[in-house]
């Protein structure tokens, strides 16, 4: 009964004066906020790039280029930076030492801006893979209507073009309507005509942010006629050879058999680079983790802040209540009283403030979601209950940390001199 009374008058005394108890509170809530909504970035970051890796396929392993400081003839160091070769992609189909392969196929992918017009209309293709049929199958992504690239295509180098479903939809409104029609494709300098042979599914949010708006064409048309697919080598370079292994169960162990056979391959120089799914994600949630406690932390900072606003509002509230606390005091109340009283008055700001900021929080989160804020990349969001929890709890440990002092100030007041005070 005694804390119930208390509270009552704690909220009496900050609605005396509402506009300075708003004030104060307004750090607590804008902190709260800023905490829930930047920790809910980083969450939905990860949570986007797990579904990314997720949605390449299944039991997947990467084989990329590494550039690789080598000794030159001339016995001067040099870097390559077209470590891959489609003879590469050749070897890990064909090697008796890599029996779980399930699938193979080479690519190289682009991210660009590109103009895509066609049927009088124009979209914006973000990324280009130039790849083999065995694509389809290795990346578990099957077409909507039409057909994928062919090894015909792959011979004859045809100017031939699978759209993803977001360009389809663009150009064409349909799938259906799409195949069979005649495209241009503007990047840059360069401009292609191509002929439509297919439209992939549509991933949505459950694959890669850009599979939608990924055009593919075959991965020879690209080496041929694209300038930058070209090796100055001379060889059929390629940026990445994707396997499928046949079980979850044995990908580590064909990981290490690849590595073995490309070393041998590459003659012992270690020019690639092998990973699996699991170290994709891996690594993706390590940097999420860090930027979700950097956000958190930058955060933190306003809530600090806030809670510095709170003791100065306590302090200045002490000097005003002098008299009032004299009375109390002279009428029997200790200094355990005096004490508990203005604790749970800070206590009831940072409570309410962060009650208020979490609301404001989990809507400015909600709103963000799926914006690109001009970016063209949508921004995902997720808010997590431990972000409340901890963004909740933050706001009210600092409201005991900095509501202390001024409350045990206002407990160590002499009654006398409390009385004199006008």
């Amino acid at each position: 009964m005694i804390i119930f009374s208390m509270i009552q008058a704690a909220l009496m005394a900050l609605t005396t004066n509402k506009l300075r108890t708003a004030l104060t509170m307004l750090g607590i809530v804008i902190g709260v906020g800023a905490v829930i909504a930047l920790m809910a970035a980083g969450q939905g970051a990860k949570q986007g790039v797990t579904k990314e890796v997720s949605g390449l396929g299944s039991n997947l392993i990467f084989i990329t280029s590494q550039e690789n400081e080598s000794q030159n003839r001339q016995g001067g160091r040099s870097f390559n930076p077209f470590s891959l070769t489609t003879d590469d992609a050749d070897e890990l189909k064909d090697s008796a030492f890599l029996p779980y392969v399930d699938g193979v196929v080479a690519q190289y992918s682009l991210d660009l801006e590109s103009q895509m017009t066609g049927n009088g209309r124009t979209s914006t293709a973000t990324a280009m893979t130039a790849t083999q049929p065995a694509f389809e199958y290795v990346r578990s992504w099957d077409v909507a209507a039409g057909r994928f690239i062919t090894e015909e295509d792959m011979t004859r180098k045809t100017a031939n073009i699978v759209l993803g479903a977001k360009v389809a939809e663009d150009l064409f409104d349909t799938p259906e309507n799409a195949v069979g029609k005649n495209v241009r494709l503007n990047f840059g300098p360069f401009s292609y005509s191509l002929t439509v042979v297919g439209v992939m599914e549509k991933r949505g949010a459950a694959g890669s942010g850009t599979d939608d708006t990924t055009i593919i064409i075959p991965l020879t048309t690209f080496q041929a006629k694209v300038p930058f697919g070209r090796s100055p080598t001379g060889k059929s370079n390629i940026q990445e050879i994707i396997v499928k292994v046949t079980s979850s169960g044995k990908i580590d162990q064909t990981k290490a058999a690849i590595t073995q056979v490309m070393l041998q391959a590459h003659d012992n120089s270690e020019d690639f680079a092998v990973q699996t799914q699991e170290d994709l994600t891996a690594t993706a949630r390590n940097v999420s983790r860090t930027l979700t406690i950097l956000l958190g932390a930058i955060a933190g900072i306003s809530l600090v802040v806030g809670g510095i606003g709170t003791m100065n509002i306590m302090l200045v509230s002490v000097t005003e209540r002098t008299r009032e606390i004299g009375i109390r005091k002279a009428v029997g109340a200790n200094r355990s009283d005096i004490l508990l009283q203005f604790v749970i008055e800070a206590v009831v700001v940072t409570i309410v403030g962060g009650a208020v900021g979490v609301l404001v929080g989990v809507a400015a989160a909600r709103i963000a979601n799926g914006q690109n804020f001009g970016t063209g990349t949508a921004v995902t969001t997720l808010v997590t209950p431990l972000s409340i929890f901890v963004a909740f709890g933050v706001s009210l440990a600092i409201g005991l940390f900095f509501g202390i002092y001024p409350a045990f100030r206002a407990s160590r007041l002499d009654p006398i001199e409390a009385l004199r005070s006008e």
